[in-house]
Order: structure tokens, then C-alpha cells, then sequence
């Protein structure tokens, strides 16, 4: 491993990179005991597929939109910010552009949910971030 810093703010590098680290390894290790797989109310994320069916029809899900979902299903009932779901989802340092994370929750609302306005799935906890509806049961 590889680790370069600046002088002025080397604790703060390091903590972030740890962060990032455990917060990566806790995301694996959840997944392997989902296998891959979960189940919620009228929703099926298959992870190695890379298949999301909803009431019977497969949803069409960029790449991104798709790795967002699989991350908030994962940890259902966890509250991400919009920072955490940026640094694990496009692997790189956040910088503070809010639109770019609220556009593909949007556009994730729109395809996966019946009334987008009311999402049932992945739900806003105002002045934080995002979470999966822990109200909905995964089939495990």
C-alpha cells in the first residue's frame, strides 16, 4: 500500500483512508451473507447478475444507479450520507457536489419505485442522507 499525504493534514488522510477501509470491508462481509441475493417487498436485487426485478420486470439500471442500490439494500436501514455514498460507490475523495448523488437517487426513485414522490424504497432522512426502508423485510 501506497500512502501520500501533505504535510499540514496527514492524520486527517490517514483517517479517511482507514474509514474508507473498514467501511469497504463491512460492505463485503455483509454481502456474503446475503449471497448475493436479496429479496424486499416487490423487489429482487440479484448482485452477482447484476439483475433488479420489480413486480416481475427487470429494471434497466446504469452501472452507478445499480451500485447505489446495492449499497443501501445491503445495509438496510443505515443512513448514508451523501459523501459516504459517493467515496464507496465512485471510489474517489468527495467534493462537496450534492447534485451529482441527489440526481442518481432521483433517476433510481424514478425506475424502481411506484410514486417516486413517496418512495417506498429508498427513503430521505432529511439533513443526513439516505436509507433503505428498514420497515421492508429482507428475504434471507
Amino acid at each position: 500500500m501506497l500512502i501520500l499525504s501533505f504535510r499540514d493534514d496527514e492524520e486527517h488522510i490517514i483517517n479517511h483512508i482507514l474509514s474508507y477501509i473498514n467501511r469497504e470491508t463491512e460492505i463485503l462481509h455483509q454481502g456474503d451473507v446475503l449471497n448475493g441475493q436479496l429479496y424486499f417487498e416487490g423487489l429482487y436485487i440479484d448482485e452477482q447478475k447484476r439483475i433488479v426485478v420489480r413486480e416481475n420486470n427487470e429494471i434497466e439500471l446504469t452501472y452507478t444507479e445499480f451500485e447505489i442500490l446495492l449499497l443501501l439494500a445491503q445495509n438496510i436501514g443505515k443512513v448514508f450520507s451523501k459523501q459516504q455514498i459517493y467515496d464507496s460507490v465512485w471510489k474517489e475523495p468527495y467534493f462537496g457536489n450534492h447534485n451529482i448523488v441527489m440526481s442518481h437517487i432521483r433517476n433510481l426513485r424514478e425506475k424502481i419505485e411506484d410514486d417516486p414522490s413517496k418512495p417506498m424504497y429508498i427513503q430521505t432522512v432529511w439533513g443526513v442522507g439516505y436509507r433503505f426502508n428498514k420497515n421492508l423485510s429482507s428475504g434471507l
